[in-house]
């Protein structure tokens, strides 16, 4: 080459709107001093397992300043009449995009890529020149002999282009070596850890307050004004979010609502007894009743059962005091955690109306101040619920009823009627000295509970999703209801509050041009309180599309009422949970919330039936969690309820509503953003077996002639499947990240397929046969999960094998042993075959 100098120039690095592929005004809006915060999301050196990226291209340009621009532009031009061909191409990489618009802007990445190139080989010949032959062509111009004189070299590179073309095109569009995963060619690049960081960083108690002081500023009962005025809204911050789907959906479902006039709880009879409840709290519009309960007026004797639970009225029958037309008194929480069953128990033991009040020994001053000095019930505080009996059918109840009920103080009342209550009766009332059961001698009580019964009356769910760049067409879904009973700034307006803080990072962390793997769906349901009516009418329309493509349901419906935090989960989010909860820590402990997890020595519960989960896990088969963080009682379902209460007593600094956020963020990003989806087949093997020992236990207690061998064999079978099962984690593992991160189609294509596997397993749990799930309960399908007859809201696990020892027929009891451990073979046989 002798003495000749050449300056090489690199390619310049691409700015921040050039690397994503959109428009820098669509970021216009971002303030100032974001640049570094940009640049903090593009991924460099992503430590293992999630470094996980395809190959880059890399072109550099070189330019040689001393060489004639004549050569140069005539050499150049021959190889952008090249270019100018390839640009033309029609390229179809449709089955690779992920988002609309993916193809064309790939092309043109690409394109210029090439144009780089060919640049680059056109400024390099000339040097080369010498050092390769040179051929003369002779052709005849009309009768003049011309000799055109042409390099080797031109040829040696034009060929050389070609080729370099052909690879690529193959690369980039045949053989598809990044797998399914575009995020580099579409011009993302993003490390896990800059991610969550990012969504970590980005959640704002204010904002989340501000949230909550909005959501509860007035009351919102299901098919309402004030529920819908926040649809509304809600459906504005998802706008607002540039999320890339929003809707509204509609149902025409059944709900009732107090009559005006209509509701009166008075002693009648004798006279000098004459007494009547005020139906309201001081100062509150929101009127006191029960969700669901039926429409009747009724007078009779006044009876106490304690806490309305079907042992309570065996001891009263026991105790000679019968209920035949009588009202019975309950109060709420004890053995009967569900109020819907202390109203069908006294309704077995012939009673004719149920009043529940709140004993302040439960939530009352009792346990310690009461709001406004504290943060307990007060006197005049009342709970409102709904009395649908959702442990035996969950969704719009349509013709379906329960006996009235209405609350109130009538224990003084009673004494001297009936005997004695056992001391574990004893409430916490004030002034009553004495506690009695009363029976039909007792003071007569009138109870008037009529009702609107409106049998298509419109609630609104709104959904917003952000579409996923791998498995496009699989979501995670992000639950949580707006209805409530009056103001609900804990059930639900604290899960509201972070719900709408989570939209607006994600809405933020979007401007910059990322999204997630599989695609996010949040949803605000409308008639969570009236039976889980706004989930259960969604699971049902779309059970089989749920079934196929939901990998995950995350419900927060009380987010915060105290500093404890609790998660109810199918066992496959116990790895990421444990993960999560090491890197939060708790503001008042000063540990992070794993190790108060672990020094606690607490373990995920099972799934019950009190909030929007239940139609994912048990209708669809979605694996689904539950979480939040809880404390001592608060006046819960009344209108005390409120912003103040949280301001001054349930979450004064809103800490523990800003690390319920980030806990829900960074769980939905390793879901949504992991390409191995991040389930735990053997912590599912491990829960199963401890509850197998739990429900030998149960069996032996209740004397039960069963054989529970079937359910340990597949168990332990299920044990060794898992730990095959998640082998394949390592080799992907290993084979990725020992190809510097890059994945081949082919094992793509696998690991979508071990996602799947992973995602269906709790879906291949349901009993989807005709008269299949609980019997008489057949929308409770899966076999693990779902409430006992009379479990109520409480988590329960093998439901159907547990009724069916309470009735003490063993036959049945075997049948549904058996039934189930084939159905747990077969998922399990599913997750390798």
């Amino acid at each position: 080459m002798g003495d000749e100098k050449f300056e090489y120039q690199s390619l310049p690095i691409p700015s921040y709107e050039e690397a994503t592929g959109q428009p820098s005004s669509s970021r216009s809006d971002l303030g100032e001093g974001n640049d570094t915060e940009r640049q903090g999301l593009l991924r460099h050196d992503a430590p293992p397992p999630r470094g996980y990226q395809p190959p880059t291209v890399e072109s550099a340009r070189t330019s040689l300043d001393d060489i004639a621009s004549s050569a140069a532009t005539s050499d150049r031009g021959s190889l952008e009449e090249l270019r100018r061909e390839v640009d033309q191409m029609d390229v179809d990489d449709s089955a690779h995009s992920s988002s609309p618009g993916a193809g064309p802007r790939l092309r043109h990445r690409f394109s210029k890529q090439f144009s780089s190139l060919t640049r680059t080989l056109s400024a390099i010949h000339r040097p080369l020149q010498r050092f390769l032959p040179t051929f003369r062509f002779t052709i005849n111009l009309s009768g003049t002999r011309e000799h055109l004189r042409s390099h080797g070299c031109i040829m040696m590179l034009r060929l050389f282009a070609l080729l370099l073309v052909v690879s690529m095109v193959y690369v980039f569009f045949i053989s598809d070596i990044f797998g399914l995963n575009n995020r580099m060619m579409m011009g993302q690049s993003y490390s896990a850890s800059s991610v969550e960081n990012f969504i970590q960083g980005h959640i704002n108690e204010t904002n989340i307050a501000e949230n909550l002081k909005r959501v509860s500023n007035f009351s919102h009962i299901a098919g309402t004004e004030g529920s819908f005025v926040l649809a509304n809204w809600i459906e504005q911050d998802f706008q607002r979010a540039g999320f890339d789907q929003v809707e509204r959906e509609e149902f025409q479902v059944y709900l009732n609502y107090p009559r005006e006039g209509g509701r009166r709880v008075a002693i009648v009879d004798p006279p000098n007894l004459a007494w009547e409840a005020a139906l309201e709290e001081d100062g509150e519009a929101a009127p006191v009743f029960h969700g669901h309960s039926k429409s009747g007026n009724v007078t009779g004797p006044l009876v106490y059962a304690n806490f309305g639970s079907r042992e309570d009225f065996q001891h009263l029958a026991d105790q000679g005091v019968s209920l035949d037309g009588a009202i019975a008194l309950v109060r709420y929480y004890g053995t009967e955690s569900d109020r819907a069953l202390k109203i069908k128990a006294a309704e077995l033991a012939g009673a004719a109306g149920c009043i529940i009040y709140t004993d302040p020994a439960q939530d009352g001053f009792v346990k310690g101040p009461a709001f406004p000095k504290g943060r307990y019930m007060p006197s005049d505080g009342v709970q409102r619920g709904g009395v649908s009996r959702m442990s035996q059918v969950v969704g719009d109840v349509l013709t379906f009823r329960s006996p009235g009920a209405m609350r109130s103080g009538f224990c003084r009342a009673l004494k001297g009627h009936g005997s004695k209550v056992p001391k574990q009766w004893v409430g916490g009332v004030p002034d009553v000295k004495e506690w009695w059961t009363g029976g039909q001698k007792s003071p007569k009580v009138h109870l008037m509970n009529l009702q609107d019964e409106v049998e298509r009356r419109p609630i609104y769910n709104v959904h917003g999703r952000i579409l996923g760049l791998d498995e496009r067409d699989k979501k995670i879904i992000v639950g949580n209801h707006r209805d409530s009973w009056c103001l609900g700034s804990v059930d639900p307006g604290s899960g509201t509050a972070v719900f709408l803080e989570l939209v607006r990072a994600f809405g933020e962390l979007l401007t910059y041009g990322w999204r997630p793997l599989r695609t996010i769906e949040f949803v605000s349901w409308d008639g969570e309180e009236y039976n889980l009516i706004g989930s259960t009418e969604y699971v049902e329309k779309n059970a089989e599309s749920l079934r196929e493509n939901a990998f995950a349901y995350l419900n927060v419906d009380v987010g915060v009422s105290g500093p404890d935090f609790r998660v109810s989960a199918s066992p496959v989010f116990e790895r990421t949970v444990l993960q999560i909860l090491g890197r939060l820590s708790d503001p008042v402990a000063n540990e992070t919330l794993k190790d108060l997890w672990n020094g606690n020595k607490k373990k995920l519960q099972p799934l019950g039936a009190g909030s929007d989960y239940v139609a994912f896990q048990d209708i669809a088969g979605t694996s689904s969690i539950d979480f939040g963080f809880e404390g001592e009682p608060y006046p819960y379902h009344s209108c005390h309820e409120s912003y103040d209460w949280m301001v001054q007593f349930g979450d004064p600094g809103f800490q523990y509503h800003g690390l319920l956020a980030q806990f829900w963020g960074l769980l939905l990003l390793d879901l949504s953003e992991n390409p191995m989806l991040p389930f735990d087949m053997e912590a599912y093997a491990f829960y199963l077996d401890g509850w197998v020992h739990d429900l030998d236990k149960f069996a032996k207690s209740k004397k039960a002639k069963v054989d529970l061998k079937p359910l340990v064999k597949v168990i332990g079978e299920f044990k060794s499947v898992a730990t095959k099962f998640h082998s394949w984690n390592k080799i992907w593992h290993d084979t990725v990240w020992g190809l510097g991160g890059y994945e081949s189609n082919v094992m793509a294509a696998q690991r979508v397929n071990h996602n799947a596997r992973m995602a269906w397993f709790d879906t291949h749990l349901l009993d989807l046969e005709e008269g299949g799930g609980i019997p008489n309960r057949t929308q409770f399908r899966h076999v693990i999960f779902g409430p006992e007859l009379w479990s109520g809201y409480d988590a329960s696990v093998f439901p159907a094998i547990r009724d069916s020892i309470n009735t003490g027929n063993w036959t049945l009891t075997q049948h549904w042993i058996d039934r189930v451990a084939g159905i747990i073979h077969h998922a399990s046989d599913k997750l390798l075959h």
